[in-house]
């Protein structure tokens, strides 16, 4: 099984990767919407920019171009796992994440037999409008026990929060607006980093799961 940083970024292009990974990023996912034309351009400088800096690259949707570059993981949606061809991801080696959002989501997800299953919303979002309540922490708990993979939680998720997420059983907080709305960035992202070594060490020394 692998193991997930505790702080997962997900970033909207190369211009956040080359700012935000020399400060010490290990996980991070490319995320692009809207933008099918510079697809592939991005996904190689992004390739390019985690090898530099040693961080594991996700990315997010495009899981043919990101075989035909050669990346290693792939994120998706439900309706994007409905319409991939999972054989072919896991034939040419990238590992997968999945999105859910209730328990027949999860049912669908698990099958696909998953690198790590990402569970959200936590808190309210104001990243994008969604059925879905806020899942909160108890749900955290159901779905770490639930499963065997990696358990990523992302939906509101800020600094003060991350803590009781990773009490609650997640292994990973993914997290977008936190980072792309604060006005100064690097330094927030240096928080984030900064507390993730202290939860890399807790949960070190005092494995939950």
């Amino acid at each position: 099984m692998i193991r997930l940083d505790p702080f997962y970024p997900i970033l909207p292009d190369t211009d956040w990767l080359a700012r935000l990974l020399p400060l010490g990023i290990k996980l991070v996912q490319l995320r692009i919407k809207d933008r099918p034309d510079v697809i592939r351009e991005e996904i190689d400088k992004a390739i390019a920019l985690c090898n530099a800096h040693d961080c594991q690259l996700v990315i997010n949707d495009y899981w043919q171009e990101a075989i035909d570059a050669g990346a290693g993981f792939v994120h998706l949606g439900q309706e994007d796992l409905a319409k991939a061809d999972l054989a072919k991801i896991k034939d040419a080696g990238l590992k997968i994440g999945v999105s859910t959002h209730s328990h027949e989501e999860l049912a669908t997800a698990l099958a696909a037999r998953p690198d790590y299953v990402a569970l959200g919303p936590i808190y309210p979002t104001k990243l994008k409008k969604m059925p879905w309540k806020p899942q909160g922490l108890a749900r955290v708990g159901e779905w770490r026990a639930n499963i065997s993979c990696p358990l990523v939680a992302i939906g509101g998720i800020t600094l003060d929060r991350a803590g009781s997420v990773l009490d609650a059983g997640a292994d990973s907080v993914a997290v977008i607006t936190d980072i792309v709305t604060n006005q100064h960035p690097e330094m927030h992202v240096k928080n984030w980093i900064d507390a993730t070594v202290a939860w890399r060490k807790l949960s070190t020394e005092f494995p939950q799961h």
